[in-house]
């Protein structure tokens, strides 16, 4: 009688349906980067035989974030060598404002400034200095779609 596998599961835990896999130029430089900016927690580092990494995971807050360095010869091109991302990753977080200022710090650079938004949330762009774009917002109001609507046609131009 054949042995039975046991039963994987296959989402493994700790992880979310949606995980962000980045592509960096220096993609360890970038796990400091996000440790520095956004706390993030180190959970797996892999590196090839010339020392760029196969595979990274930082954990920033509850959520997975993979990491990769560029690789042209397999087309892993990240957004410094695309000189653009259409992608920005969103960062909901206690204190936008603290959160950005620590991101600049660290070498962020801005690219809209935090300001309160009409859904809601106080919200700001940065761009970090691998070339990824990331929106970070604090939730400071519910609002329903009535009341966004609204907003939105207030601060429309004429």
């Amino acid at each position: 009688m054949a042995s039975k596998k046991p039963k994987v599961d296959p989402i493994p835990e700790g992880m979310h349906t949606v995980t962000p896999h980045l592509v960096c130029a220096g993609a360890a430089d970038a796990i400091e980067f996000y440790k520095k900016a956004f706390g993030a927690k180190e959970e797996a580092r892999i590196p090839a035989p010339d020392g760029k990494l196969m595979h990274a995971m930082v954990r920033i807050g509850d959520s997975s974030v993979m990491l990769v360095d560029e690789n042209p010869a397999w087309n892993i091109i990240g957004p410094k060598g695309l000189k653009s991302s259409p992608v920005t990753i969103h960062l909901y977080v206690k204190d936008v404002d603290a959160v950005v200022a620590q991101a600049v710090k660290a070498g962020a650079t801005v690219s809209m400034p935090v300001a309160d938004q009409f859904w809601g949330d106080r919200y700001g762009v940065i761009r970090d200095p691998f070339g990824h774009s990331w929106s970070v917002a604090t939730h400071v109001r519910d609002m329903s779609p009535a009341e966004m609507k609204a907003a939105m046609k207030a601060m429309a131009p004429g």
